[in-house]
C-alpha cells in the first residue's frame, strides 16, 4: 500500500472538519506537495477549494521552514568560515595577496575534508544549477515542480545565498499556481466523468 493509499484511507476515517488536514499533511511531503495534496483531498471528497487551500498551506509551511533552516545553516557556515579565514597583515595601504606573503594554501588545513559525493545528489544539484543559471529564482521556482520538488529547490536556493523573502515570494507563487492548476484539472475531470 502506497503513502497515497494510506492518506486516502486516513481521509475516510476522519470527521469532515478534519479532512482538509490530510491535504495539508500530504502537501508537506516531497514529490506529493500541494498538487498531490489537493488531488488526494479532492478525490477523497473534500471540497476542491478547501482541499487546494489546505494543500497549499501545508506545502508552503514546510518550504518556509526549510528556507529558514537552510538560510540559517548557510549563515552559520559563512560566519564560521569568515572567522577561520587567515588574514594577511601588510603594510599601511597594502592589499593582502602574494606580494604581501599571503599564501591561500596556508589556510587549507582549516577547510573540511571533501566528502564522498552521492551520485543522485550530484545529479539533482547539477539539474538545479543548470536551471538556476538559465532561469533565475523566478524561473526555477515556477518550473520547479517539473524539475525537482519545491522542497529541494527552495533549500538549494537558500544554500546559494538568495534572500529568504525572494525565495518565499516565488515559491509561494509557484505553489499557489501549480496547486490551483492541478485542482482545476482534477475537478474538471471529475465533473466530466460524472
Amino acid at each position: 500500500m502506497s503513502i497515497i493509499d494510506h492518506l486516502q484511507n486516513l481521509l475516510g476515517m476522519l470527521p469532515d472538519p478534519l479532512q482538509p488536514l490530510v491535504s495539508a499533511l500530504a502537501g508537506m511531503i516531497p514529490f506529493v506537495e500541494g498538487e498531490g495534496g489537493a488531488a488526494i483531498g479532492i478525490l477523497g471528497g473534500v471540497p476542491p477549494v478547501l482541499a487546494a487551500l489546505a494543500a497549499m498551506a501545508g506545502n508552503f509551511l514546510i518550504v518556509a521552514g526549510l528556507v529558514m533552516a537552510s538560510s540559517g545553516a548557510r549563515e552559520a557556515v559563512v560566519t564560521r568560515r569568515g572567522a577561520r579565514t587567515p588574514v594577511a597583515v601588510g603594510g599601511a595601504g597594502s592589499r593582502a595577496g602574494a606580494a604581501d606573503g599571503f599564501d591561500p594554501a596556508d589556510g587549507a588545513d582549516l577547510l573540511p575534508a571533501p566528502q564522498p559525493v552521492n551520485p543522485r545528489k550530484a545529479a539533482r544539484r547539477e539539474k538545479f544549477q543548470r536551471a538556476y543559471e538559465r532561469f533565475g529564482v523566478p524561473g526555477v521556482s515556477l518550473l520547479g515542480p517539473l524539475l525537482l520538488p519545491t522542497h529541494f529547490t527552495a533549500t538549494m536556493l537558500a544554500a546559494t545565498g538568495v534572500r529568504k523573502g525572494w525565495i518565499l515570494l516565488w515559491q509561494g507563487i509557484a505553489i499557489v499556481g501549480w496547486t490551483t492548476l492541478t485542482a482545476l484539472i482534477i475537478t474538471g475531470v471529475i465533473s466530466v466523468v460524472q
